[in-house]
């Protein structure tokens, strides 16, 4: 069974208040609206994977601000203790393995995709590469409109400021890494 999720409203007002700006501010920030802000903030409402994305690229900080939970002692964890981020109608399923480590300055990430799932993810212009290693299954990586099969044991790296969507192209599941290593 899955954890509770991590308190990302309190994580987003924490973050928005020590920049000292107004939830008008960071909706320009962001490109998100201040009504959506706020219900985040208040717990009213969860954030998309997309939504994350661009409020962390607005406030300039890492993705997994937002959606870190604490970390055992020893570093040694089970995916089922993990909650993850729900996107696609749940057909895209995000944990956070290893949150954000200021001195390496990466997020890993484990993406389990069901059958026939996409997810367009639009320029991280606070990420300098991503780096996608497939574990099971295919995924289809569009990068500037450039198509790319990747097949298990497949891996390929682009840089996180341009356009790039996420496909499993199969009637199987698909799981793959996602590293992220930010500017």
């Amino acid at each position: 069974m899955y954890s509770m999720p991590p308190n990302i409203g309190q994580e987003m007002r924490k973050i928005r208040t020590e920049m000292r700006i107004s939830l008008d501010t960071a909706a320009r920030l962001t490109g998100v609206s201040k009504a959506m802000l706020g219900q985040i903030e208040r717990g009213e409402s969860v954030p998309t994977i997309s939504t994350l994305w661009k409020i962390s690229t607005g406030y300039k900080v890492t993705f997994s601000n937002f959606i870190t939970q604490p970390a055992n002692d020893n570093n040694v964890l089970s995916i089922s203790d993990i909650y993850p981020i729900k996107e696609e109608n749940g057909g895209m399923l995000l944990y956070n393995i290893f949150p954000f480590d200021p001195i390496s300055g990466l997020d890993f990430l484990q993406i389990h995709m069901h059958p026939h799932c996409r997810h367009a993810s639009f320029p991280h212009t606070n990420v300098l590469n991503e780096y996608i290693v497939v574990m099971k299954g295919q995924l289809e990586m569009t990068v500037n409109e450039k198509v790319y099969l990747l097949k298990e044991g497949d891996a390929m790296s682009f840089q996180g400021d341009l356009n790039h969507v996420y496909a499993n192209p199969s009637n199987e599941e698909t799981i793959f890494h996602n590293v992220i290593k930010y500017k």
